[in-house]
C-alpha cells in the first residue's frame, strides 16, 4: 500500500511539469524606521528692519503745491485735484474766477522741483 501511494504521489508530481506559475514574493517586513536625523536651521543673517518704501516725488511735489495754494487763501483749493508726472504739474478742477484760475497756476510754478504747469482749471460763473 505504501508503494502504490508513492506511485501516485510521483506521477502527481510529474503531471505538474513546469507549467505551475512561479510562487509569488512576499513583501518584505515593515521595518521600524530610524527618526530623521535633525538638522539645525540656517542661522539668519544680521536680521535687517524691513527697509521703508521709497516715498514717491510726484505725489510728494503735488502735496507741496497743494500746500502752497493752501496757504494763499485767495484760491479755492479743495475745487482743484494737483497731479504730477516727472516735475510736471497739472491742475484739474474749477475757478469762480478767471484771476483765480490764473493765480492758482502762478502759485503752483513758484514751488521748488515744478517744472512746468498745464492749468486745466476751468472757470464756472456763478460759483
Amino acid at each position: 500500500m505504501k508503494k502504490i501511494l508513492a506511485l501516485l504521489a510521483a506521477s502527481a508530481l510529474s503531471a505538474c511539469g513546469d507549467d505551475a506559475p512561479p510562487p509569488k514574493p512576499q513583501a518584505p517586513a515593515p521595518q521600524a524606521s530610524a527618526p530623521a536625523p535633525i538638522t539645525p536651521a540656517p542661522a539668519p543673517e544680521a536680521a535687517k528692519p524691513p527697509e521703508e518704501p521709497k516715498p514717491d516725488p510726484n505725489k510728494e511735489l503735488a502735496q507741496r503745491v497743494k500746500q502752497a495754494l493752501e496757504k494763499d487763501g485767495k484760491v479755492q483749493v479743495a475745487a482743484i485735484d494737483v497731479t504730477v508726472k516727472e516735475g510736471r504739474v497739472s491742475l484739474w478742477g474749477t475757478a469762480a474766477t478767471a484771476g483765480e484760475r490764473s493765480r492758482a497756476a502762478q502759485i503752483a510754478s513758484k514751488v521748488e522741483g515744478v517744472a512746468s504747469v498745464d492749468n486745466q482749471i476751468k472757470v464756472v460763473k456763478g460759483s
